[in-house]
């Protein structure tokens, strides 16, 4: 029996900012975040404006690109959109806000970066962060809305960044690699340096090695 042809994937589109756009009567960001889960490292947030008539091709979810490809279609997002930033939330607001109201910090300071204020974003998720505009929420939005993408893109290569440079500031647990998740070889550093100042103190593992100390 023959093998029924693979369902090919949708790739985002504007079609939902051309309807907040048209809602609104004023300029739509994407927001996405990255680094919500790892055991180390601030959380990213970016907000997008894209400008229609100027796309970068390629734009999708950062989880479905190369990291060569992301940091190629970070250049020409910024180069071409109509307004972008990127925020973070430390390891110490993660520890003091918790993750969730991290993450929302971290998208308000990235809606502040903007050059051009939006009236409203699409945010990637169901949770109703507390921005400055309106939002209006997309689960899956990264493989939705071009502008969640390009986000998701900008977020990404600045945390990778920044993971890198903590690997240099703190070596032998492969900051540089994992980028702060959980692997074998973050564990077993982890068993033999204990937790750094990267790490993110209220999470349980970290502090299960904590109390073992």
């Amino acid at each position: 029996m023959a093998k029924s042809p693979a369902k090919s994937r949708a790739f985002p589109t504007l079609a939902l900012e051309t309807v907040l756009i048209q809602r609104v009567a004023g300029p739509v960001c994407g927001v996405d975040e990255a680094g919500r889960g790892p055991w180390a490292g601030p959380v990213s947030a970016a907000a997008v404006i894209l400008n229609a008539n100027d796309l970068p091709a390629g734009i999708d979810d950062s989880k479905a690109l190369t990291a060569a490809r992301r940091e190629a279609l970070e250049i020409e997002i910024k180069a071409r959109a109509v307004a972008w930033g990127v925020g973070f939330a430390s390891v110490e607001e993660i520890h003091e806000l918790n993750i969730l109201h991290a993450t929302g910090l971290a998208m308000c300071r990235a809606i502040e970066q903007l050059a051009v204020r939006p009236v409203a974003a699409l945010v990637d998720g169901n949770y109703r962060f507390k921005l400055p505009c309106e939002i209006q929420t997309v689960v899956g939005g990264d493989g939705l809305s071009l502008s969640i993408a390009a986000a998701s893109i900008l977020a990404k290569t600045a945390r990778d960044r920044l993971m890198i440079e903590l690997d240099g500031r703190y070596p032998g647990y492969g900051f540089a690699s994992h980028k702060g998740y959980n692997a074998p070889a973050h564990q077993a550093a982890l068993k033999v340096l204990g937790p750094c100042p990267a790490h993110r103190r209220g999470w349980s593992p970290i502090k299960a090695l904590l109390e073992e100390a």
